[in-house]
């Protein structure tokens, strides 16, 4: 059964349920540099593998930039 989820405010679909580990994964998006909100909640990077996506869930990815 798929998941429909809003990631970054697009319409997502997941074939399975997953947690935030395996999402940011299966995205390439290296978990050291980012931030993750689900549902309007900040995630602690300790979380993200035990931290299950849910059908209907907005998650939010947010990429750190550096420079200057």
């Amino acid at each position: 059964m798929a998941i429909k989820i809003i990631l970054n405010g697009e319409a997502y679909s997941l074939k399975t349920a997953m947690t935030l580990e395996e999402l940011l994964d299966n995205l390439n998006i290296n978990k050291e540099g980012v931030a993750v909100e689900v549902n309007l909640k900040i995630i602690k990077k300790a979380n993200y593998s035990k931290y299950t996506v849910n059908d209907g869930d907005s998650v939010e990815i947010v990429n750190f930039v550096g420079g200057g």
